[in-house]
């Protein structure tokens, strides 16, 4: 695996203001909201620890700087950012239990279409043939089973935002169909323009481990 290409200067003039915003907000609260483990050292370092996808990542309170806890390189920036936002938009609204589509988050409406031909083809290329590849790709990054379509899996991108994927195989008179929908609760913890990163991240995980496997 290939060590992540530098920044760009808007990449790092955005995670300097997520991390300076970070730092402004109480740790104690922001664990409790984002559902994040929070540690404070006897050396006086803090850092948060969560899940992101199938990895574990600790995001220091002082710096920003977020690090993976089970490999050496660091996250993307993509990843990186996504935490930090996350962290600092997280309010601590309980899961809705309920799946909405991306139209239907705060302006999602505007970007759905943009969204999902992003998303959409490249599952349906994968998986529209051959569901039974989803199957095993959703169980190796730790999705749920969930009881819709032919083949659906919730998966945890953050604590607290849950994404779910739904594959209709098709008939005779239907092609095969494709969905990614979100926790109703998703809006609370990041901008729909960080869930639409979300998103894509999962999406390309699922793609990279049917790959793999």
């Amino acid at each position: 695996m290939s060590s992540p290409r530098p920044l760009t200067r808007t990449e790092e003039q955005t995670l300097t203001l997520a991390r300076g915003r970070l730092r402004c907000l109480d740790p104690v609260h922001i664990a409790q909201r984002a559902g994040a483990c929070y540690t404070l050292q006897s050396d006086g370092c803090e850092f948060f620890e969560l899940a992101c996808l199938n990895g574990t990542y600790r995001a220091s309170h002082a710096t920003g700087v977020v690090e993976a806890v089970d490999t050496s390189l660091p996250p993307k920036h993509a990843i990186h950012l996504l935490i930090l936002h996350y962290l600092i938009h997280a309010d601590g609204r309980p899961l809705a239990g309920r799946w909405i589509a991306f139209r239907e988050l705060p302006d999602g409406l505007m970007y759905d279409r943009a969204v999902r031909a992003r998303t959409e083809p490249p599952l349906l290329a994968a998986y529209g043939a051959h569901p039974e590849r989803l199957l095993r790709a959703a169980r190796a990054l730790g999705g749920q089973a969930l009881a819709f379509g032919d083949v659906a899996f919730g998966f945890a991108v953050l604590p607290r935002v849950h994404l779910a994927i739904i594959l209709h195989r098709g008939d005779e008179e239907f092609p095969p169909a494709v969905s990614v929908l979100f926790d109703g609760a998703a809006g609370h913890y990041l901008p729909t323009d960080d869930l639409a990163v979300a998103c894509g991240l999962l999406v390309g995980a699922l793609l990279r481990e049917t790959k793999t496997s």
